[in-house]
């Protein structure tokens, strides 16, 4: 409840009163999540709707219903902000598991998103209808730019006529939304308009999707977009990419650039196949045959084939319901930072360009073994360890901390254990371990390898059994649940030569005793 001169002017049976009045007046529902107020069971506040800090009146016009919870979770402190974010998060607790929102689930709650547009070029002008809503046919003068050749019109859309392009841009709504609800709840427009394509009669936004759902959340049904009219797609997306990666002007995650990579790797295959004659599904050239046919852009399509094959092997398993995508949630215990960093970057090799036809047998293709193999790898981890063991609800937020505070009694030592290993520092090292594994076991058995794409000659049953062996072995050391280590060697972060020195030999660099005997991984495969 806000600090009110005017509540605490009035008895205790007048601000029962006024919590009558406002209930009724809200038809019993909590101003903020909309939902109904149980009077016998929900505690409930009256607040300010405008804080006064903004100049909100302290009086009863001013005040609003809500739960409890409500209010001190709110996620501003003004009423209608709130109410606005509370909708977003519902929209996104609505989402199907391991989904981002996108700007298509809030149109889906907000009755949009459903309808084709119909619309012909005449005389350099688009002429368009929207049936839902009459008959009366618009038109816009399309204009060409200049450097690229490509054409657009400028264009007020209803909301049931929007989509949004999750190829050019699949992107989820991340954390910074509701700076621009703030923003334009306060009438400071973005000035940018979003931008869109026609595709298969659908009018998809790429570009500026936050900026539209800030707009629908505060209740916009129509928006003026820039359409772009038959445009190179391939363009756009690689437009939209390098926005986000060499010119830095949006915050694209690593794990959306590997996506849109494989997207521009699929158009990049296409064109081959033209260029070649070849049918859609004729594979019978090569990574190296793609990268000559395209030489001015080389390093380009060099680097769409790994982070295809990134992308492949991150969103491929059941590994992927532990990866925090976003890179800012306390709920999962892999960041995709560190998952980059160690899994991805130790068994990937950058360098790679194969000779290999893609259409090779799948059993002997070396791009297939890679990627089917390490997916093989993420689900051994994800059974292992996390599996039924790390409680996305409890997360990873201050785990230590809380372990030192004596609040740790939702945190399991299953769970303790999963949340520790998957630390970037820790990470990196015990997968070396299984690189070193895997190498061993080429070795003596005679195995001809390659060293720097360990996964891509076949691994034999025995060899998984090995790796699988290790992961239980380790994961069953007594360090990973020792609860009395929370404010000294799980204290911060270190960097990586700290845990390689103690898995050398037992101790920290300043001789602190972590583990009984440094890490002997032979007798840890049995």
């Amino acid at each position: 409840m806000s600090n009110s001169k005017y509540l605490d002017s009035l008895s205790e049976e007048k601000k029962n009163l006024l919590r009558e009045r406002l209930f009724k007046q809200q038809e019993g529902k909590c101003f903020i999540c909309c939902k109904d107020i149980d009077s016998e069971l929900h505690d409930t506040d009256i607040d300010h709707i405008i804080p006064l800090v903004n100049n909100g009146k302290d009086s009863e016009i001013n005040f609003a219903l809500t739960h409890s919870h409500c209010n001190r979770s709110k996620l501003d402190a003004d009423l209608n902000v709130a109410r606005v974010l509370a909708k977003l998060e519902d929209i996104k607790k609505n989402t199907p598991k391991n989904k981002q929102a996108t700007l298509n689930d809030v149109l889906k709650a907000f009755d949009g998103g459903k309808y084709d547009f119909k619309y012909k070029i005449e005389d350099n002008k688009i002429k368009y209808t929207f049936n839902e809503f009459g008959t009366d046919v618009y038109e816009a003068p399309i204009y060409t730019d200049h450097l690229s050749g490509e054409h657009t019109a400028f264009i007020e859309v209803p909301i049931e006529y929007i989509f949004h392009d999750e190829l050019i841009n699949p992107r989820g709504i991340n954390n910074s939304i509701s700076l621009l609800v703030k923003e334009f709840y306060k009438k400071n427009p973005q000035l940018h308009l979003s931008l869109a394509r026609i595709d298969n009669n659908k009018i998809k936004i790429f570009d500026g999707q936050h900026k539209a759902v800030a707009q629908i959340l505060l209740g916009t049904r129509k928006m003026t977009l820039r359409l772009f009219i038959n445009p190179d797609v391939e363009r756009l997306i690689e437009t939209n990419t390098n926005a986000g990666s060499k010119l830095k002007q949006i915050a694209f995650d690593k794990s959306i650039i590997r996506q849109l990579h494989n997207t521009l790797l699929n158009e990049k295959i296409e064109e081959y196949q033209k260029g070649h004659n070849m049918s859609a599904d004729d594979y019978s050239f090569s990574e190296q045959d793609l990268v000559e046919f395209f030489k001015g852009e080389r390093g380009n399509v060099k680097q769409y084939i790994i982070n295809s094959q990134k992308d492949n092997i991150t969103r491929g398993s059941k590994l992927t319901d532990y990866i925090d995508f976003e890179g800012k949630g306390k709920e999962k215990p892999i960041s995709y930072s560190a998952f980059e960093k160690t899994l991805l970057s130790l068994f990937i090799n950058s360098k790679t360009i194969l000779n290999t036809p893609m259409n090779y047998k799948d059993d002997e293709n070396p791009r297939v073994l890679e990627s089917e193999q390490l997916k093989k790898l993420c689900d051994i981890l994800a059974e292992n360890i996390y599996i039924g063991k790390f409680d996305v609800s409890v997360g990873i937020y201050r785990i230590e901390q809380q372990i030192i505070n004596k609040k740790d009694k939702d945190i399991t030592d299953e769970h303790l254990i999963a949340y520790r290993v998957s630390k970037e520092e820790l990470l990196v090292n015990w997968l070396k371990i299984i690189a070193n594994i895997i190498r061993s076991y080429f070795l003596n058995t005679g195995v001809d390898y390659d060293d720097n794409n360990l996964f891509q000659q076949k691994i034999p049953d025995q060899l998984w059994k090995n790796i699988e062996n290790f992961v239980k072995n380790f994961i069953s050391l007594p360090v990973w649940k020792d609860r009395n280590l929370a404010s000294t060697i799980f204290s911060g972060k270190s960097n990586y030569d700290y845990w390689a020195t103690i898995f050398k030999t037992g101790n920290t660099s300043e001789g602190t005793p972590v583990l009984s005997k440094p890490l002997n991984f032979q007798e840890m495969l049995k």
